[in-house]
């Protein structure tokens, strides 16, 4: 996984880099499909569930899902990429939100918190704890900065398959939940809205909006639990 975990920081490090003016969340699919072939490995989206493409690109109000359709990224969006990988039978599964450009204050803040709830979730990941610890982490931050936890999309358990026991929800209790042990992997996910936490499915069934319309931002990491807490499996070396 470790391997699988490298070869998707680096495209996703593309695929950010790709987020200017302009560009359209197409020409970002393409390159993910391209470049994650390139490294011998498997758009893992692709056909999942009857997912028709090869990453989920949410802009702006789009929480999550959000299926690449020719839309031209502008200055001031914020962009989220979530995007998986198979490599040798090994699931990697990552992503996070990008600003094009110059983008206003408050969603730049929101990008900030974000990030910022998943590393204090993943540094809640330890052994000993429980994952009703890695929930209140993260909801704490989120809420104490203003903003909402998104319901009813978390994360997950990972290794052969994409989604697997157990589930990771973005809300919690210490110390509820099932005890963190080394050997665990675990998909990190903090979704979270500018305004409340009310979303809606698009016609097209996969692209969740936020039901008041505000901005909506996403981050998330692969680890895996190892004696002395997560090992981030989704981050180049460079950007520890």
């Amino acid at each position: 996984m470790r391997q699988a975990g490298r070869r998707l920081a680096e495209v996703l490090d593309l695929l950010a880099a790709m987020v200017n003016p302009g560009v359209t969340t197409t020409e970002i699919d393409r390159t993910a499909n391209r470049e994650i072939r390139r490294r011998d490995s498997f758009p893992g989206f692709l056909g999942y569930d009857g997912f028709p493409k090869h990453l989920c690109i949410s802009v702006n109000n789009q929480v999550v899902h959000g299926i690449p359709d020719g839309r031209k990224i502008v200055e001031g969006d914020i962009v989220s990429l979530d995007c998986g990988l198979i490599y040798k039978g090994w699931w990697a599964d990552a992503g996070l939100t990008v600003a094009c450009g110059e983008v206003d204050a408050e969603s730049a803040r929101l990008i900030e918190v974000t990030k910022e709830a998943l590393d204090l979730g993943i540094a809640a990941a330890v052994p000993g704890n429980h994952l009703g610890d890695i929930g209140h982490a993260v909801q704490t931050h989120v809420e104490k900065n203003g903003y909402s936890v998104v319901r009813g999309y978390i994360g997950h358990g990972i290794g052969r398959d994409m989604h697997e026991d157990p589930e990771v929800p973005n809300l919690g209790t210490p110390g509820r939940g099932i005890e963190i042990h080394p050997g665990l992997c675990l998909a990190i996910e903090p979704i979270v809205n500018e305004g409340d936490p009310g979303t809606s499915v698009e016609p097209d069934g996969w692209t969740v909006i936020t039901a008041d319309g505000k901005r909506s931002c996403y981050f998330e990491h692969t680890i895996a639990i190892g004696p002395d807490g997560a090992e981030v499996l989704t981050r180049l070396p460079e950007a520890v």
